[in-house]
């Protein structure tokens, strides 16, 4: 899995800017959106490359044998 990543900005305006990286397609806001919504109001997003991936699924499958 790859790493995952959040990095803030802290301007001395007081705007705080974010950047994920790692997270492909909108997983990337939707992991943000409640710590968006606790630092106040978006005024701007700028998806970047990473955002028009698709996720990958992982999936495991398990056999078992009753005997």
């Amino acid at each position: 899995m790859p790493q995952r990543t959040i990095r803030f900005t802290i301007r001395s305006d007081g705007r705080v800017e974010e950047l994920v990286e790692g997270i492909a397609g909108d997983g990337c806001q939707k992991l943000t959106d409640r710590l968006e919504a606790s630092l106040g109001s978006v005024q701007r997003r700028e998806p970047t490359s990473e955002a028009f991936l698709q996720q990958e699924t992982q999936s495991q499958t398990i056999s078992t044998h009753l005997h």
